[in-house]
């Protein structure tokens, strides 16, 4: 599959998991082998219960048209989006790039997705799937008025996730990281909030950070995270960084995801649970390509791990060997 544009190919693979799981016994033949359960895996976070610590990253099932079907290949929740108000078709191709030689991928996607409402058609059908919805704004809406967007995929969402996550550090929509800065997020995040706690049952809500952010940055989230208050943080997403990378097309532009971000994203996580004295759950996401991964980001304080760039490179079995290892 690696010979061919990996774009081309992960919908390809998509529309095939889609296709077989409509053969009678095929969803039991696929959880009978990469399922793995023990009840030490479970772990409760703001009020949710997670049949096993290893999720699907964001980015994977933008549009929720596979929540079931990846499901049965052992993970523990699935993260959908980033969704936007609008459908958008994201960044012009070619956009989607494998560094084979260092196990990573680029990507300046854009956030294409086909609107919060069509994710939303489908939410409504799913029975068991524990699901984040992973929100943001589309290209076009001014920085000063994104919280409309945010609020439009909270409202639309919120009978249909059971977490929200505010996507403010994707480096492939044009300024989107400017509202990672203390005032506009803690403004972004204390609306949403507002919105969140005039509801009957409140849902909890994560923000996803970048990679590159300072220390004194870093300072600035744990506060923000700790006075709105939200409900945790999402470390890492991809990165603008190119250190040490061995693949000829490592300058493409986009966000870099996979091993080469491992060791920054497990500073971050490690940063952030020291620096809060471990006040809120953290989610730890970059590039886990092995049980041994998984279980450093949980020893540096991560809750909870989520999968994209290593379950492209090491394959569905990846999430069975992570959960045997932890057990």
């Amino acid at each position: 599959m690696f010979l061919f544009d990996p774009e081309w190919v992960h919908y390809t693979v998509f529309k095939g998991i889609q296709i077989v799981h409509k053969i009678p016994g095929f969803s039991w033949f696929i959880k009978r082998n990469f399922h793995y359960h023990d009840k030490s895996l479970e772990r409760t976070l703001f009020g949710l219960t997670f049949p096993n610590p290893i999720g699907l990253a964001a980015g994977f099932d933008k549009d929720a048209k596979l929540i079931e079907e990846l499901s049965n290949f052992g993970f523990g929740f699935i993260e959908i989006g980033t969704l936007t108000p609008k459908a958008q078709s994201g960044n012009p191709k070619k956009r989607l790039f494998r560094l084979t030689k260092d196990n990573a991928l680029i990507n300046r996607m854009g956030f294409n997705n086909e609107g919060v409402e069509a994710a939303v058609l489908r939410l409504k059908k799913n029975k068991n799937v524990l699901v984040g919805g992973n929100i943001g704004k589309n290209k076009t809406t001014p920085n000063e008025v994104a919280i409309t967007d945010y609020l439009t995929c909270f409202k639309a969402l919120f009978h249909y996730v059971d977490y929200f996550v505010v996507n403010v550090s994707s480096p492939n929509t044009p300024n989107l990281r400017a509202l990672q800065d203390k005032a506009p997020l803690t403004h972004l995040l204390v609306s949403l909030q507002t919105e969140n706690q005039a509801q009957k049952k409140p849902k909890p809500i994560l923000l996803k950070i970048a990679p590159e952010l300072t220390d004194s940055q870093l300072n600035d989230i744990v506060e923000i995270v700790t006075t709105v208050p939200i409900d945790g943080v999402i470390a890492t997403n991809t990165s603008l960084l190119r250190i040490g990378l061995k693949s000829k097309n490592k300058e493409e532009q986009g966000g870099l995801s996979g091993l080469p971000i491992k060791d920054r994203s497990t500073e971050v996580i490690r940063y952030l649970h020291q620096k809060s004295k471990g006040s809120f759950p953290i989610i730890g996401v970059g590039g886990i390509h092995s049980a041994n991964d998984a279980i450093e980001k949980l020893e540096a304080g991560a809750s909870l791990v989520q999968l994209y760039t290593g379950f492209v490179y090491e394959g569905p079995g990846l999430v069975k060997r992570i959960l045997k290892a932890l057990v």
